[in-house]
């Protein structure tokens, strides 16, 4: 079941179409992926959803149902620029924060005590925003967003500032938030957190989506049929005695392991292309190199760009 739909939306500022007959579908528990490079339309979809601003075309549907005004207090949202009041102390902020989604002021301040503990804020509470590095300011911010535990959660280029340690730290929050049930929408340009993390994908570029899918499913379609061996024996026998249906892309000897990459001409050829490199060398590891998520999103966006240049 789809928790959060949008519908052939479009949005147009002044002469620039930000967005064109745009479609995504949320699955409900799950990490969905919002990719695009930069000025795709992204952030304009994610101020739809949540309604900062209107569509001038389509239509949003939460919960199956045509979204209505106060399903905002089920959307939690960590934008990529910093929404904290620099002034203010951060406790201070963070109660004003959570009551404003709806909490009552004994509920919040139960939970930011938790969170604060878990991740060692405690002593932040009376020091104010500006006194707080970037990273800390987006911890904060990602308390104040999931306080109130809301269906929807989307996250804005959410590790930025964070070093590796609590980069991966708020990986695991994200992870165990969706264990518990939580919808998450999650837009980034960091395509390695995006193998880690999403279930499903779209891709936006100039103000339309041009690629969505599982991961899984995007990756396999993608496959150039690529193998990489190592292996000891004559590299000459392997050139020689491979066969010619098979292309060998290179092949590089070290002091005792070689090295080698070799293209199939089918997907299903990968146990008849073992087959053919047993009797001529030994094998220490064989295996396919699939296309990463960031090839694949600059494979599919230069070919876009190109195909609209020339249209």
């Amino acid at each position: 079941m789809e928790l959060f739909q949008a519908k052939n939306v479009v949005k147009e500022y002044s002469n620039h179409l930000a967005l064109n007959k745009v479609s995504i579908s949320v699955p409900e528990n799950s990490i969905f992926g919002l990719l695009g490079p930069n000025g795709a339309g992204k952030t304009t979809l994610i101020r739809i959803i949540n309604q900062i601003t209107a569509p001038d075309q389509g239509e949003l549907f939460f919960e199956g149902r045509k979204m209505k005004a106060d399903d905002i207090y089920q959307i939690g949202y960590l934008p990529e620029e910093r929404g904290l009041y620099k002034k203010m102390k951060v406790g201070e902020q963070a109660l004003y924060l959570a009551q404003l989604k709806g909490l009552s002021k004994q509920d919040a301040l139960k939970k930011l005590k938790y969170w604060f503990e878990k991740f060692e804020m405690t002593e932040w509470w009376n020091k104010k925003v500006e006194e707080l590095s970037k990273g800390m300011q987006q911890k904060v911010q990602f308390v104040t967003t999931i306080l109130h535990e809301p269906r929807l959660l989307i996250f804005d280029e959410p590790f930025s500032g964070f070093d590796p340690i609590n980069a991966n730290l708020l990986k695991n929050e994200i992870l165990e938030l969706k264990r518990k049930g939580s919808t998450i929408i999650f837009s980034t340009h960091n395509m390695s957190s995006v193998e880690e993390l999403c279930d499903r994908i779209s891709l936006i570029n100039k103000s339309e989506v041009i690629l969505e899918g599982e991961i899984f499913d995007i990756k396999k379609n993608y496959r150039t049929n690529v193998y990489e061996l190592s292996y000891t024996g004559d590299p000459g026998k392997l050139e020689s005695g491979l066969n010619r249906a098979y292309e060998i892309l290179s092949n590089t000897s070290g002091n005792h392991v070689h090295f080698a990459k070799i293209k199939t001409q089918t997907e299903d050829s990968e146990n008849r292309l073992l087959k053919e490199l047993i009797p001529l060398v030994n094998i220490i590891s064989f295996n396919e190199l699939i296309p990463s998520m960031n090839d694949v999103f600059i494979r599919i966006v230069q070919e876009t760009n190109k195909k609209n240049a020339f249209a």
